[in-house]
């Protein structure tokens, strides 16, 4: 049995995805433990017994996953508005860990942050964090860490989802590809951040167009203009 994570910039359909790793059925799905932590200070994780566990420190969230995926493969999703500097300076810790990412075009995923958050600040985008993790994660893992492109899965979900399964020695299930629309208990805490997740029945961008953007916004372009080296740099690495 394994941990995998999934590491994401906000906005990159991470959600989706874990919607997905949840229909298949046979892993323990957990949602955004880390940033949870950040925001929250305690992070309920799901135990052995069916019960919670309350975990109140970055490493006793990963001794607890590791702990889980020894009877039952373990899939976790966080994003990466912050830099989670345990994870560095503990390297040891995530060195038994599938690490993987998924990066989305930043010029989409950056005008739908500032939606969500228009407080947001270049930091909170995520890419230059995923990039130094990638670095991290390479060192420990002795490989290249899986990658996703967010907007190939969009639009050939079934060839990135088996390319994934392979990657990280999960089977691949074609029916869990579809999902019946529901607000999940896995994010009510930051539901308003995953409308979309909560409508979908399977993979798809939403048709949204958005009144800030990169090219209209001055502050988004200088985001954007300081995060596409590091998404360039994480997507030519995408399976």
């Amino acid at each position: 049995m394994t941990v995998i994570a999934m590491w994401a910039h906000p906005r990159a359909a991470s959600t989706a995805f874990l919607r997905m790793m949840i229909a298949r059925g046979d892993v323990t799905v957990v949602h955004e433990p880390l940033v949870t932590l950040t925001d929250w200070q305690e992070t309920p994780l799901p135990d052995r017994d069916g019960g919670t566990r309350v975990c109140r420190t970055p490493g006793e969230i990963l001794a607890h996953l590791v702990d889980l995926g020894r009877d039952r493969t373990v899939f976790f999703k966080d994003t990466m508005e912050y830099r989670y500097q345990y994870l560095h300076d503990h390297p040891d810790q995530i060195a038994g860990i599938e690490h993987t990412f998924i990066v989305r075009d930043p010029a989409r995923a950056i005008s739908s942050h500032y939606a969500m958050k228009p407080t947001m600040s270049c930091s909170d985008v995520g890419y230059e964090h995923q990039w130094h993790l990638f670095e991290l994660a390479r060192t420990v893992l002795g490989r290249e860490p899986v990658v996703i492109d967010a907007d190939r899965l969009l639009r050939e979900p079934a060839a990135v989802v088996a390319a994934y399964c392979a990657a990280v020695g999960l089977p691949f299930r074609p029916e869990a590809l579809t999902w019946e629309p529901e607000d999940r208990t896995e994010w009510q805490r930051t539901k308003q951040w995953h409308v979309d997740a909560s409508r979908s029945s399977g993979f798809g961008a939403p048709a949204k167009e958005y009144r800030a953007t990169v090219a209209n916004n001055d502050l988004l372009r200088s985001y954007y203009d300081h995060h596409l080296p590091f998404y360039e740099r994480l997507v030519e690495h995408a399976i």
